[in-house]
């Protein structure tokens, strides 16, 4: 086991590589020396008194790497704080390199792991190894990636929603356009039924919508015919409409208290993002806002060493193409294998910028048209993007726009000729 304490070990200094087949219950580990020979080959429970069995097996190989077919969970972190050298692998090379050891196609955990253990060790010396964050940057990576997990979810129920309205109470879909809005659950909830709702009568209609700041004098009158007219389309079986209002009352209040809680999240991340040492950096990019700077920011990490060339962060967001050549033939695709929560944002965050910044705005006119269609136009954004904000990060120097049109204007950019004729954002 590598000592923390001591120098940053590299991998021309391991003396044994591993292999590591993770699993909910069990893990496997195979540890080979630099010969190919199989030293070490370990199954044991994930608990504690697997983990220390695993402890005290390794403490032979003082100088061990180990491969591992994901970058991120808990056997990661575990493998870490074991203080040894991780580098994760690509599910697709790591199919590769099974292929490799079994052409037949056989395959089990000791197979998985001694393949692995075996390419670290004929490969390895162009891998890159996993560096540790700080508290802080994981805290808030973790709970930015979790805040989208829940926005997943959360989208998903209003999908339900809206379907089963779909089928009993249409008057409901007609009179809100935003269904993500807890005002339009609430209303679920109070008038459940189309029935439910005539009944109630305009005083309480009114009452509703100025209690949850919905009543503007250009949508009020329409949403209170909508109102009045709710029983005239409604579905007449009343099996349906108790079954499906059931369902209905269900998923709003489901989704109140999702909401409820992704206040909770957005407001550590927000105290989490200002105790940040490169919150300013980040915090200063056009269009990023208080949503989408602490998502960069936590991709991005705080340890410099990780990303050493902006090549390795447009990647690892997506941004920069696959290219595939062969004789005369070459082809162009988008890159697949990236961090997926980094490459949405990178879209986001590009996007936004356009309403903001003129010379976003030029660049992606051009590109358009030159016949880019608007996904592709703006992940070249995001790639032009990510070089100032690699800089950035590098530097730990904040987003100044006078001197980024400076800098474009002393190296000839053909932007800058562009950005008088660059037309508003849609």
């Amino acid at each position: 086991m590598i000592d923390p304490d001591s120098s940053v070990v590299t991998f021309s200094q391991l003396t044994h590589f591993g292999g590591f087949d993770w699993a909910q219950s069990e893990h496997q580990l195979v540890v080979v020396d630099p010969k190919g020979q199989i030293v070490l080959s370990l199954r044991f429970e994930d608990d504690a008194t697997g983990w220390a069995n695993l402890r005290e097996k390794i403490a032979a190989f003082p100088r061990l790497g180990i491969a591992i077919e994901t970058n991120c969970g808990p056997a990661v972190e575990r493998l870490l704080d074991l203080g040894l050298l991780v580098y994760p692998m690509n599910p697709k090379a790591a199919e590769r390199y099974r292929d490799r050891k079994a052409p037949a196609g056989a395959k089990d955990d000791a197979l998985d792991a001694w393949s692995f253990a075996d390419a670290l060790r004929t490969d390895g010396h162009g891998w890159r190894s996993l560096l540790p964050q700080d508290p802080l940057t994981t805290e808030l990576r973790l709970l930015c990636r979790d805040e989208i997990k829940l926005i997943e979810q959360r989208t998903a129920m209003i999908l339900q929603l809206k379907a089963a309205l779909h089928e009993y109470y249409p008057a409901a879909l007609d009179a809100f356009d935003d269904w993500t809005s807890e005002g339009s659950w609430r209303f679920v909830i109070q008038f459940p039924t189309p029935e439910a709702l005539v009944k109630a009568g305009k005083r309480k209609w009114e009452k509703f919508l100025h209690a949850h700041k919905l009543y503007r004098p250009q949508t009020a009158q329409k949403r209170l015919e909508v109102f009045a007219r709710a029983t005239a389309f409604a579905n007449p079986n009343a099996a349906v409409t108790k079954a499906k209002s059931l369902l209905a009352v269900t998923l709003a209040k489901q989704l109140c208290l999702l909401e409820s809680q992704l206040n909770e999240y957005r407001a550590r991340i927000v105290d989490l993002f200002h105790d940040h040492p490169d919150s300013g950096s980040f915090g200063s990019l056009p269009g990023a806002g208080p949503k989408l700077a602490p998502r960069l920011l936590s991709e991005f990490g705080s340890n410099r060493e990780v990303f050493q060339t902006v090549e390795a962060i447009q990647c690892y967001a997506g941004t920069a193409p696959v290219t595939k050549q062969s004789g005369k033939s070459r082809i162009v695709t988008v890159r697949h294998a990236c961090n997926k929560t980094l490459r949405a944002t990178i879209h986001l965050w590009a996007d936004l910028s356009r309403k903001t910044c003129v010379w976003a705005e030029a660049y992606y006119q051009k590109k358009r048209a030159d016949g880019m269609n608007h996904a592709t136009a703006i992940r070249c954004l995001g790639q032009r993007w990510l070089k100032i904000a690699w800089k950035m990060w590098q530097t730990r120097t904040h987003y100044d726009e006078s001197l980024h049109l400076q800098n474009q204007t002393r190296h000839g950019s053909w932007v800058i000729a562009l950005m008088p004729q660059a037309t508003p954002a849609p």
